[in-house]
Order: C-alpha cells, then structure tokens, then sequence
C-alpha cells in the first residue's frame, strides 16, 4: 500500500507539474495585459504601459515566471503560500481562492450528494423494473434532462421556481381538482416502483394518493407554507418509516433485533425534540458536527442493546436512522425560523432567492442565515441536479442490468437466498464498481465550477473567478483556479482506486 501511494504521489506531482507549466506558457499567450493601456489616451500612456511591464515582469519570458510563481505555491509546505495577486483588484490571489472555493463547495456537495442518492436509487429501481412503464419513463426523463441546456433551466427555474412560488406564497391556493390530479399521479409512481400483482400495484396505488391528497389538503388548507414545522409526531414518524425502510433494505424485515432498534431510535429523535428547542438557542456548526455524531452513536448503541444474532448490521441500521433523526429535528428548527425571515425589511416577502449565496444586510439568529443560506442553496442545486441526476440514473442502470445477468447473481438465487440478499450484497454492490470511476471525477469537474450556473444565479465561485482572470488578462487567479481543480482531478482518482479494492475485494492496490 505505502508503495503504491508513494508511487502515484510521485506521478502525479509530475503530470502536475508539467500541465501547470503549459498551462501557464499558453495562458501568457493569449491574455494581454497591456490591452486596456494600448488603446489609452492618457498622456503618460508609456510611463503606465512601462510600469505595468516592470509590475508583473512581462518583460521575462514566461518559463521563468512560471517557475517564480511556482515558488510561491511551494510556500504552502511551510505556511507561507503566495499565489500572486489580481492586480486589475489589488487582491492577494489566496483570498479570492479561499472564498471561492467555499462558495463552489458549498454549492456543488449538495448537488452532487442529492443527484447521487436519486440517480442511483431510480436507476436501481428502474433496472429491477426492466420494460415496465416506470422503466420507461424514467429512460424518457433521464434523455430529456440530460439533453436540456443547463443555462435554459437555470432561466426557467428563476422564472417559475422564484418569481411564480414567490407569487404564489401571497395567497397560497389550489383548488381540489388540481390537487386531486397530482395525487393520481403520485400514486401511479409510486405503484410503478413496486412489483407484484394487480392486486398489490392497485393496494400501493390507492393508499399512496389517499396519501397524498391528505398531505396536500392539509399543508394548503392550514396555511403550513406560510409557518412551516414538522413537531415531535411527524419527525418521530419519518425517523421511524426511515428505519424501517433501512431495516428492509440492509437487514430484511424478517431481522427483528435491527428493526426495532430503529424503530427505537426513530422514536427517541421524536422525544428528545423538547430538551433540543433549549440546545439549539445557542447553536453553531461546531455544535451541529457534535450533534451529528452523538445522534449516531445513541443510534449504534441501540442496535449494540438490542443485538441480535448479527449486532453489526443492527448497529449500521439504526446509526442512520439516528443520523435521519437528527435532520429532521435540524430541518424542524430552520423551519421555525421562517416566519421572522419571511417577514424580514431584506426579505419583503420573496423567501426563494433569484441572486448570490446570501442576502445583503439580512440581520437574525443562526437559524435566520441558515435558513437563508438554504433558500440561496435551492435554485442552483436544482439546476444541477436535473442535469447529473440523468447521468447517474443512465449509469446505474446499465450497470445494474449487466450485473443482474452476471453467473455469480444466478449462483446466489440457485443457493436460496432471498431476493433481498441477492440484489443488496450480491448485485448492487458490484454494480457500483463502474460508478466508483464517474463519482470521484464528476465531483471533481464539478468542483471546478458550474461556470453558467454561476453566472445565471449570481454565485462567486471557481468558475466566475476563472473566467474573471481571463477576462481580466489575469494569469495568477488563472492559474490558482487551474492549480487547485488539477490537484483535485488527480486526488479523485486516487479516490477512484481505493474504492474499487473496497466494493470488489479480488481488487488489490499494491498488485
């Protein structure tokens, strides 16, 4: 293993260093850092041209700035890190960065975990349900998305996801036809997913639109989007049928220990939801991580109590349904914010942002700008997760379809093993052998910036600095952005390796 990793560190410091040297050579020839001073009438135009010569030494060819500017990044090792500076700004390049590069994160780990979560998910689901008409919707939708240009849903999401629900939250109103029709439809989806007979597809149909409708009825008729909570009830509830959806999937129903130490922990999140109001007064995101972590470990030792003739998969299950448990008592307290934020002079009644990661001037508690922070986050996550959830759905489809067919799956269903077992341990675990290659790169183009999104939705990040220095005729932001996203497109792969000794264990790193 230590060689291994010795060996592509080495590798890949030097394809780094040799894309960043050619880079920074064709970059110098196609910026002009004199071009606003060539065209100047100012009197003293070849003293400025002259003094902006001597300021960012374009009078030394370009190899060897290069390998000056490669001296400042060498100072990371020791502290002291000197990317240059935008000069057009008379900003330092390491600031720029930093709070670029927070703005991309922020933005791209939601997208990607959420696009992640569906498109494996339906994709799944759509394998197993090959030729039905679940099937084929979701190929319909997965084409359709992935050929949508991202800045014309960007445009159509701020037209109608902003302007339209921002209009709507006004008088909030729908009528009962319309509300009806959508309960049909969710239960044709939903009775899609599942197989089996008539009888059971019709079972799973009429109760997910009586569902529904009930939902709907009572989120537009008691005014719930104007003063949004969920209350110990509903988080107990959705922690609990989390639970046990985790427990069907990972244990099997049939393992009573695993499923009531989740149904246990499911409740306890709906308990606690009191004493937590008091915890939160003073919250932070120190103390969220903190949360996180004690949720997760009340989840574990619960699955330990309960045990069962397997304690870690008890554990395993019941430590997520702690981790949903938490969320939803999260996602309870931002919600109880809104009625101070809707109402906020910066807001004036317009909650769904259009522009930027945060509202100028918003003054409020913690929950307040978390809140905010989300209502920013909605837009551009949407946007981006269209267009990856396609992708994914697209791969572990294909992936999960060549894997079914495989002689071991077929060996496992000869053995008796439950269907259950053979798709979770058997199959799907193989079938993310493929994605373990796309998931690390795609984060890391990503990463590198939804450069159109940005633009559309207003959000300072990699791709607005990059192409700001460009057009700024700007080497040094350039070449930190270029920098930056090359060290994480060769990390990723390194990511990639690791995990396919992980999912297939004939795999070894150091062969």
């Amino acid at each position: 293993m230590f060689n291994f990793i010795f060996r592509r560190a080495l590798s890949s410091f030097g394809v780094l260093l040799v894309a960043t040297f050619l880079i920074y050579v064709l970059v110098d020839v196609a910026i002009d850092p004199l071009a606003e001073l060539r065209t100047s009438t100012a009197p003293n135009k070849e003293a400025l041209i002259q003094e902006r010569i001597t300021l960012l030494q374009l009078d030394v060819p370009s190899p060897i700035r290069y390998f000056g500017w490669l001296a400042g990044v060498a100072g990371c090792f020791i502290g002291q890190c000197d990317f240059g500076s935008a000069w057009s700004t008379n900003q330092q390049v390491s600031d720029i960065l930093v709070s670029s590069l927070i703005v991309t994160i922020k933005l791209v780990t939601v997208a990607t975990v959420l696009a992640m979560i569906l498109g494996i998910a339906v994709g799944v689901v759509s394998a197993l349900r090959q030729y039905t008409g679940f099937d084929y919707t979701m190929v319909f939708i997965s084409f359709l998305l992935y050929s949508l240009p991202s800045f014309w849903v960007a445009v159509l999401l701020k037209q109608w996801g902003a302007i339209g629900f921002n209009d709507f939250l006004a008088d909030p109103h729908v009528g009962a036809p319309t509300i009806i029709v959508l309960a049909v439809i969710a239960g044709i989806v939903w009775q899609a997913m599942f197989a089996g007979d008539f009888k059971r597809r019709s079972v799973v149909f009429g109760a997910s639109t009586v569902v529904t409708a009930g939902i709907l009825f009572y989120v537009l008729g008691t005014g719930w989007l104007l003063n949004p909570s969920l209350g110990p009830v509903v988080i107990a509830l959705t922690a609990a049928a989390a639970g046990v959806a985790l427990t069907a999937i990972m244990a099997g129903l049939r393992n009573r220990r695993a499923l009531y130490s989740a149904l246990a922990t499911g409740v306890f999140a709906g308990v606690v939801w009191y004493p937590m109001q008091f915890l939160f007064v003073n919250f932070s995101a120190a103390l969220t991580l903190v949360f996180i972590l004690v949720f997760i470990a009340v989840g574990v030792l619960a699955g330990w109590l309960f045990g069962g003739y397997d304690r870690r998969i008890s554990m395993r299950v019941s430590g997520l349904t702690g981790l949903i448990g938490f969320g939803l008592l999260f996602i309870d307290r931002v919600m109880l914010a809104w009625q101070p934020y809707f109402n906020s002079s910066a807001i004036n009644g317009r909650p769904i942002a259009t522009l930027g990661s945060q509202t100028p001037g918003l003054k409020g508690s913690y929950w307040t700008h978390q809140l905010d922070s989300f209502t920013h986050l909605i837009l551009p996550t949407i946007a981006l997760v269209l267009i990856s959830f396609a992708a994914y759905t697209r791969y572990s489809r294909a992936s999960m379809l060549e894997v079914m067919n495989q002689d071991y799956v077929r060996t496992a269903r000869a053995k008796g093993l439950s269907e259950r077992v053979v798709i979770v341990r058997h199959a799907f675990r193989n079938s993310l052998i493929p994605l373990a290659t796309i998931i690390p790169i795609d984060f890391a183009g990503i990463l590198s910036g939804a450069v159109i999104t940005e633009r559309i939705f207003g959000w300072r990040g990699m791709g607005t600095m990059f192409l700001s220095g460009l057009d700024r005729n700007e080497i040094d932001p350039v070449m930190a952005y270029v920098l930056v996203i090359g060290a994480v497109a060769i990390i990723a792969n390194f990511l990639a390796d690791l995990l396919y000794a992980v999912l297939d264990p004939r795999i070894r790193v150091n062969a």
